[in-house]
């Protein structure tokens, strides 16, 4: 075997080298010891011939080319770089005052990027020749003469490039080629001796020493418990693998033992256990609900009638099929991996809980996600808060500023690139300082973060549940991804608080995602299901916490079945993994299924062509005994009856006293203004802009999100719900799905029972903007997170567990199917701790009759006499409470008196009268928002700021402290715009339901002729305070500026806070050339055929069910085409008039976006020819790309005619992945030689919205400026960004990512090539546009425009 190291392109751009030297003076307290830096990313190549030809040698240079080549040619220095990285090169050997820092992945893990560029290499006919090829950086440094630049690199320092959890730092000597693929021997298999020869250790001190040393995290009854099976019973010493197994099998994480203990409060003995009070609310309002607390989500019946869309088992043909449509939930928590390690942990948050949304019933499927997090104070340099504490970390945790950096881009990288749109969230901050019971001080807040992943998803209705047995000799299969070495102990280092195990353990714990992997494992699911009573799948599970060592026995043990297992057939990458390595870490992206013998080859063919590994492990036993052998080692690692392992070890019991905290009350006396307030709370970032959390989240993706959080036409992060489509099918459906939450954890502090119950009632204010169906329908995810053995937060469990259980819940008719406990949330270090208040995550789901009735906060300007009408639910109420509010937080105070439910009655009368006006034929409510975070002022401007217009707010108060608590207080309510007319209605309609009209005020009126917000004395009239929308609004942006600018490129989010104060901005807008409800005499003419349009896919793409669907609905019939039924001869392009490739990430992006996907095209000579013939040869063909599709085609402008001068789509000049709505052109080129494009007939001068989503989209021309000025006399650009005013631009965030001239879409001399960036395939249902003027959806016959396109090409074909 011979290895090779190729330099490859330049690793960071000019901002990000700018950071990485900031970082590095920054830690050594200088400002210029750093004179040049140049990056490049390293190729290392492990070949399997002992010499590379040289043809096979140019394809792999070939392969290796992409992204920003090093300037060699004119930099002396990028030229030193590289040929020393060639040349492999130590430090030493570059002279005085310059270093040459290596970082690449940590020895025995092969980093995600690596699995795709070998799986190119391989497709591109390398498989004999490279075994793997993975991927390091070099940095270049030069200093200053004598610096000592060592000694100052580490993982502060380097932060920016290199992640101590994932990867190893070579500061002096290259590394050794041996340890980067490294080939050990096996590790063995260890034993535990609990039976000693020497009579001075007991078993329990042993097995106490194996509990630390392996991090396993047994109470001391699992020890008895295990002695007794293993001394007394077995009368053999255990295998460390089944104690890891046995560990992770029973972890708190795992068995949840807290919420199923007996309770004993101030000495009384409780009646109930947590989860008998969970459970109370699905054994009351058990309707509507399929499966609860058995499977990996809850699945609920949504009464929606809608279609299962999919690719035909025999045909490929996409095909309705009409059918009632579940819905799953879940929610999940990562706090522990995201602590240490925020960018993987967050990713595998997210990654994990998919996966459990895919393993429910006998498979299912992701529809949409949300992600949130809790952190402690941020402190960003140059903008720390006044009320922000700064107490420090321990050093093996993140900081919440790098949690907040890196944590929701791995949620949102692995989202994106799975294909799950993100659509709902939260963002809480949170450190302060209280006296406890005894008056001692603690530091309450969230130094043990808090990263919540959740969403729902559909499953057939005959696979909702897993009733279709294991049955003895069924093939136990593990689906996915190679094994690592990572991950290892996770369900156990979760149950933990942060910081009392070692930092060692922590890292051994944090695993690393690829999404890409999970979405081949996703379509191997989807095509078993589409078999319909073929469906081979038996029963699955998802591998999470504990890795097989929990998934394949819980896999049997739910079929009373035990099982012998093969450890060697594990798909692993590391040779040198020892048993219990194998069997216990947690390598992400796999599922453990069972299927019987005869249908395993069904399940061989799709997994092979979705490229997706698996292995059979083993088989189903009727003897109920788990055996795993070594057939390498000659060992059996495992050896045990099925009821040891998950037999009851002793009961948990809990005893704990009520010791509330000493809370002063609130002192008003110290805020010194009215302006001094607003400008606080709008900063606190609870209720400022999550902007930044959003846009990097895909929202469209599927074609079926109709409500994400951006709102109206200068689209800002209001949303109170995240709203789907039900599916798609022949016919476009209204009705759909919608999920929201609510948080309220700082009001524990003061009471758990007024926290819980808040909650829940923000999660239902959320939800009930959309046309839910009715309360009973409304399901509840519950996540608890508690520092349960801190004094005092015991019985502050109990008591908001009761609250809802026994209280709340039943009296709204509202159940809690499903959820999650996490009960370590506390974080140590030296002598200092921070403990996180009780927090409960709520999570609301329902099915909603139409999604179109969803209400926003975007005030509707059509009405002239409107007004902003409040229902407060505290009205009864002599004082208003502020204890817990965003207004206290920023004077560092918490206050003794929460807001709560205070009469349930109320509240389930005030949801009864929102579903009721949303069933009114009459539109009575125009715009919705409820009050939280920030109270009535913050719900006011933020109408405002969605609606880009002024407000005249009036408040009743004479003095400070009573407009303070008017503006400010965070009671129940919300706010609806009404015309004048119909507030007589609307107060009639909550009257019928209990609601009197004593709980209604009118609180102002929107203004827009101008953008100025008053707030007046309503009994003086005099106005006590006025500022412009846009100074409020920048503001209230302000937090996710800063963020964006530390993340970003920081003159993009320049430009965007900028455009925050353009008044006269018009918005988006549909200024359309043709009628959208014209079907161009398609029904009449066409309807007797339906051309064939492949709809392409390589692995890693996520975007074909909206792509066939739009193709569907235009006339044609599209058929699904992996690249690997043209690779392998099942289709040919012969067999199709148009083709279509899809967006998503071919290869995860790797190798350059769309790059490894065209090169397996190019590189492939058989796939190359019917290429080659299907757009020079044939006449009647068309092919359309979006996204990836887009890049795909541009990359193989060599074999399309008169295409040479193309752009290639690179990195966003943001240098972040975009997810947008905005505005293009289609141009009207008419003075050149080009055809028009077959796809935009009628279209020419329109301009209009659509979705974006992408990192790569700058049309960048490498060649010179001669290319582009030949590719614009050519007039090949058809599609081009516009700002609001219509005028083509290269300004951030109009145009998403700094194209050339606007340039969005491309197009081929004869006008039968089309690819854009933008998704017009993600819009053609109307009501997945983000916005869209009133009263068009019958008008365009709830088509979106672009639906034009697809028609278009329709009739080209004729």
């Amino acid at each position: 075997m011979t290895d090779y190291i190729l330099p490859g392109p330049k690793a960071l751009s000019q901002f990000r080298v700018d950071n990485l030297i900031k970082d590095i003076n920054s830690y050594t307290n200088s400002t210029s010891v750093i004179n040049e830096l140049r990056s490049c990313y390293i190729h290392y190549v492990n070949g399997i011939a002992q010499n590379l030809s040289e043809q096979d040698t140019k394809l792999l240079e070939v392969l290796l080319t992409y992204d920003s080549p090093l300037d060699i040619a004119n930099d002396p220095l990028a030229r030193q770089l590289n040929d020393a990285v060639a040349n492999n090169l130590p430090s030493s050997a570059l002279g005085e005052d310059t270093y040459l820092i290596r970082v690449v992945p940590r020895s025995g893990t092969i980093s995600p990027w690596s699995s795709k560029a070998t799986n190119i290499a391989h497709v591109c006919g390398l498989q004999d020749k490279v075994q793997r090829i993975e991927r390091g950086l070099a940095l270049l440094i030069k200093t200053v003469p004598g610096f000592p630049l060592l000694e100052n690199l580490n993982d502060i320092s380097l932060k920016c490039v290199y992640d101590r959890m994932t990867q190893q730092l070579y500061l002096t000597e290259p590394p050794n080629t041996m340890s980067i693929f490294t080939h050990e021997e096996p590790k063995p298999l260890v034993h535990v001796p609990l039976t000693p020869k020497d009579t001075k250790q007991s078993p329990k001190d042993i097995l106490s020493k194996a509990n630390t040393e392996l991090g396993l995290a047994l109470d001391s009854g699992e020890m008895e418990y295990l002695i007794h099976a293993f001394v007394e019973t077995m009368k053999r010493d255990p295998t460390d693998v089944e104690l890891f197994m046995f560990a992770q099998v029973n972890s708190e994480h795992c068995r949840h033992k807290i919420f199923n203990a007996d309770w004993t409060i101030d000495g009384i003995k409780q009646q109930f256990t947590l989860f008998q009070m969970i459970r109370n609310t699905h054994k009351l309002n058990p309707e509507y609900t399929i499966s609860a607390y058995s499977d990996n989500a809850a699945v609920l019946d949504s009464e929606n009638d809608a279609f299962f869309f999919a690719p035909n088992s025999t045909t490929k043909e996409w095909t309705s099929t009409k059918e009632r449509i579940p819905l799953l939930i879940k929610v999940e928590t990562h706090n522990h991996p995201t602590a240490v390690s925020p960018f993987p942990g967050a990713a595998t948050g997210s990654g994990g809980e998919i996966r459990d949304e895919g393993a429910t019933g006998r498979g299912s499927k992701t529809k949409c996600g949300l992600s949130g997090f809790s952190v402690s104070d941020l402190l960003i340099p140059g903008n720390e808060q006044p009320w922000e504490l700064n107490i420090g970390k321990p050093y093996h945790i993140a900081s919440a500023l790098d949690i907040m950096i890196e944590a929701p881009l791995g949620s949102a990288a692995f989202n994106n690139e799975f294909g799950r749109p993100c659509i709902n969230g939260y963002f809480r901050t949170l450190t302060t300082k209280v006296l406890n019971h005894q008056g001692k001080e603690e530091i309450r807040g969230f130094h043990k973060p808090i990263m919540i992943a959740g969403g729902f998803g559909t499953v057939r209705p005959q696979f909702a549940l897993k009733n279709t047995p294991i049955t003895p000799g069924s093939c136990l299969i593990v689906l996915g991804g190679q094994s690592m070495l990572i991950g290892l102990g996770g369900g156990a280092a979760s149950s933990v608080a942060s910081g009392e195990g070692s930092a060692d353990l922590d890292f051994a714990s944090v695993q690393r995602g690829n999404p890409e992997m999970e979405r081949r494992c996703q379509q191997v699911i989807d095509a078993c299901v589409a078999l319909g009573n073929n469906n081979p799948i038996q029963s699955i599970h998802d591998v999470g916490a504990g890795g097989l060592s929990n998934a394949l026995p819980e896999l049997v043990h739910d079929n009373d079945l035990g099982a012998k297992f093969d450890i060697r057939k594990v798909l692993s990458l590391e040779p040198g993994m020892s048993p219990m390595e194998i069997w216990c870490n947690e390598s992400q992206e796999r599922y453990v299924l069972g299927v019987s013998p005869q249908d395993l080859s069904i399940f061989e063919e799709i997994c092979k062509r979705e490229r997706a590994p698996f292995a059979v492990v083993g088989h189903a036993t009727a003897e109920q005994k788990l055996i795993v052998e070594d057939p390498l080692l000659k060992t059996t690692p495992i050896d045990l009856e099925m009821p040891i392992l998950f037999g009851k070890p002793p009961k948990m019991s809990r005893e704990t006293i009520t010791e509330a905290l000493n809370l002063p009350e609130a002192n008003l006396s110290e805020i010194p203004s009215l302006q001094d307030a607003i400008q606080r709370v709008l900063n606190l970032p609870s209720v400022g802009s999550k902007s930044f959390l959003i846009t990097i989240s895909d929202r469209s993706v599927t074609g079926l999100i109709d409500r994400d959080q951006f709102v109206g036409p200068w689209q800002v992060p209001v949303a109170d719900v995240g709203v789907t489509g039900t599916s798609l099918g022949e016919t476009i459906i209204s009705t759909g799905e919608a999920m929201a939450m609510g948080e309220k954890p700082v009001n524990a502090l003061i009471s758990a029972s007024a926290s819980a119950k808040l909650s829940v009632a923000e999660s239902l204010l959320n939800i009930f903007a959309a046309d839910v169906k009715s309360l009973n329908h409304i399901k509840l995810s519950a996540n608890w997170m508690s520092p349960a053995s801190h004094q005092g937060e015991g019985s502050k469990l109990y008591e908001a567990v009761q609250a809802l259980g026994l209280d709340l819940c039943p009296a709204l008719g509202v159940a809690i199917p499903v959820g999650k406990d996490s009960m370590s949330m506390k974080m140590k270090w030296d002598d200092k701790e921070v403990t996180a208040p009780l927090s409960l995550n709520i999570t609301a789901f329902a099915p909603v009759f139409n999604t179109s009735k969803t209400w926003t906060p975007l005030l509707n300007r059509n009405t002239d006499d409107s007004v902003l009408v409040l229902v407060d639910l505290s009205a009864k109420q002599e004082t208003k409470s502020l204890g817990a509010s965003a207004l206290l937080q920023v004077y560092n105070q918490v206050g003794n008196k929460s807001p709560t439910v205070y009469d349930n009655a109320i509240l389930k009368g005030f949801l009864e009268s929102l579903i009721q006006l949303h069933q009114q034929k009459e539109d009575i409510v125009l715009a919705y928002h409820d009050r939280s975070d920030g109270g009535l002022l913050i719900t006011l401007l933020e109408m405002a700021f969605a609606s880009r217009c002024g407000l005249e707010i009036n408040i009743d108060g004479g003095d400070l402290e009573s407009q303070l608590t008017n503006l400010f207080n965070e009671e129940l309510g919300a706010v609806f715009q009404i015309s004048a007319k119909n507030l007589s209605k609307f107060e009639k309609i909550l009257n019928e339901n209990g609601v009197a009209k004593e709980y209604i005020s009118i609180v102002g009126k929107p203004s827009f002729q101008s953008q100025e917000i008053k707030i007046i004395n309503s009994t003086t009239n005099d106005v006590i305070y006025a500022n412009s929308r846009s100074e409020l609004e920048q503001t209230w942006s302000k937090t996710s500026y800063e963020m964006q600018k530390l993340r970003d490129n920081p003159k993009t989010a320049e430009e965007e806070f900028a455009s925050i104060t353009d008044d006269r901005d018009p918005g988006l807008q549909y200024a359309l050339t043709y009628n959208p409800a014209d079907d161009m005499k398609i029904g009449l003419e066409l309807s007797s055929q339906r051309p064939k349009v492949a709809i392409l896919r390589e692995q890693g793409v996520n975007g074909q069910m909206e792509m066939a669907w739009c193709f569907q609905q235009a006339g044609f019939n599209s058929v699904d085409v992996t690249m690997t039924d043209l690779l392998e001869g099942r289709f040919h392009l012969d067999d199709f008039i148009g083709l279509a490739a899809c967006g998503g990430f071919s290869y995860g992006d790797v190798l350059g976006a769309g790059a490894g996907w065209a090169k397996s095209v190019l590189y492939h000579e058989g796939v190359r020819s019917q290429f080659s013939k299907f757009f020079n040869e044939r006449q009647d063909t068309f092919a359309f790309g979006a996204c990836n599709g887009c890049q795909f085609l541009s990359r193989l402008k060599d074999i399309i005619p008169g295409c040479e001068n193309w752009p290639s789509f690179e990195r966003n000049v943001s240098e972040q992945y975009e997810a947008r709505v905005c505005m293009v052109q289609i141009s009207q080129e008419k003075d050149n030689s080009s055809e028009e494009s077959v796809f935009l007939n009628g279209m020419a001068g329109s301009k209009l919205p659509i979705a974006v989503a992408h990192g790569e989209g700058k049309a960048t021309f490498s060649k010179s400026a001669e290319q582009l000025e030949k590719f614009e006399k050519d007039g090949l650009c058809c599609i081009r960004y516009v700002d609001n005013y219509g005028n083509v631009t290269e300004r951030f965030p109009f145009n998403p990512n700094g194209s050339t001239n606007g340039i969005a879409g491309i197009k081929s001399p004869n006008g039968r090539v089309l690819a854009m960036m933008p998704h017009p395939e993600r819009v053609c249902r109307l009501e997945a546009n983000s916005w869209y003027p009133e009263g068009k959806y019958e008008e365009w016959g709830g088509y979106g425009p672009w639906i034009r396109l697809f028609r278009s090409a329709r009739r080209w074909v004729g």
